[in-house]
Parts: structure tokens; sequence; C-alpha cells
């Protein structure tokens, strides 16, 4: 996201006329909870100053904010909050989406998993032929396929249990997946096919302004602010 993220943090990017972090905590505040912890890192100053500054619409939600005195990654973060003895979501702060976070909750507390994935499905071209071999003998020649995978949306639902298998220092969520595996906990995916915009370059980026412009009402449809 250069030259922007050398003068603000991601979550301070504005989509349409609001910064995406204040759409994300007004949407987990719609969703009912109670509590939203904020990590900041790099550029942490600046969002401390906004949200100092800027009324949003938490309804009875407590924003608690904590300084990572180095990057602790997507998971070791958790490190830097107390109390975490219920299950809890926890996302990114540069992403767009329509998702449902009570539903996630939901299926999660039902799965009875130690931690929830969020994942959709994403389909990638191969612009080449593919050959499947058996040593050098070619057994099949597939051209341009298109291949299907689930990819993880960066929102997630813990059990405290979760926290247990993560390691010290900066960890993040693919390592905390792996020792909840290696320990046979159970992981589960949340599948979603709604609308989901990752902010990690100009284009994702100009996506999810179109989309917010276009669709205004998917996303905090009660909020009474422009889009």
């Amino acid at each position: 996201m250069l030259p922007y993220t050398t003068v603000l943090p991601k979550p301070l990017l504005p989509v349409g006329e609001r910064p995406i972090l204040a759409i994300l905590l007004e949407q987990l505040a719609a969703a009912g909870i109670t509590r939203i912890d904020l990590c900041v890192g790099y550029l942490g100053e600046l969002i401390r100053a906004y949200l100092l500054e800027t009324p949003l619409r938490l309804c009875d939600a407590e924003l608690v904010l904590h300084t990572e005195s180095q990057p602790l990654g997507t998971a070791g973060a958790l490190h830097e909050i107390p109390e975490l003895e219920e299950p809890f979501i926890s996302l990114n702060g540069d992403v767009l989406t329509s998702l449902d976070f009570g539903a996630l909750m939901c299926e999660h507390r039902e799965s009875g998993a130690a931690l929830t994935v969020a994942v959709q499905a994403h389909k990638t071209a191969i612009g080449s032929g593919v050959l499947e071999l058996d040593g050098s003998r070619v057994t099949a020649y597939i051209e341009k396929p298109v291949l299907e995978h689930l990819v993880s949306l960066g929102i997630y639902a813990l059990d405290p249990r979760a926290l247990k298998h993560l390691p010290p220092g900066h960890v993040d969520i693919p390592t905390l997946v792996a020792k909840l595996l290696a320990a046979g906990e159970q992981v589960h995916a949340y599948r979603f096919d709604g609308h989901w915009y990752d902010i990690g370059t100009l284009g994702d980026h100009d996506a999810a302004v179109a989309e917010l412009s276009a669709n205004p009402e998917r996303y905090l449809p009660d909020s009474g602010h422009p889009s």
C-alpha cells in the first residue's frame, strides 16, 4: 500500500469517507460484542489519536488499546490482552467484510473447536498447460486449469484453551494452528461466501471503495454514516 502507509497505518486508510478501522469497530459493536481490544504497533499513535478525537457508534462496547513494544504477529499480540477467559473473535484491522460475526461465534461454540478460521473459496487460473508425471512419464496434460482452494479471511474465533498452545514472542496464526493440530486440538473452518476485501494492495483498496460506494447497506446499514 505504499506510498500511503508511509504516513498512515493500514487500518486508518479511508474506504469511502471513513477509515476501515472505524467501519470494523462499529460492525463488531453492532454484532453485540461488549469489549474490543485493539493491539496497535506501526504508527499506533495515529490510531490512538484518531480514536480519541472521533466519535464512533460503539453501543455499549468498551474499547481498550494495547501498544506493542515490538511486533508480535497476528497471534502473538494476544499475549498483550489480559483476562481472555471466554470465547472471542480475533481479526485483522484492514478487512472490509459483510460477514456476520454473531453467526461465526455461534458456529464456533457449537463446533467445540479450539480455533475457528473463516474461509472462502478462491479460484486461481494457471496460464499454462499443467503436466502430471509418473517419474518422467507424462500421465496427463491439463491445459490452463483453474484451481479452487480455501483461503483464510484473517478472521478467527478462539476458545481460551487455544492460548495454552501459543508460544511466546512473535507468532502468526498459521503457527498457532500448527501447534493446535499437533496437540490433537480441533480447528474448525467457517465457510463464508459473502463479501470480503483484504486491503493489502492498491487494487484491493480500489475494489473495497467501489464495493462500499455501490452497496453501503451491506456494512452497518443502521449506522447513519455516509459511505
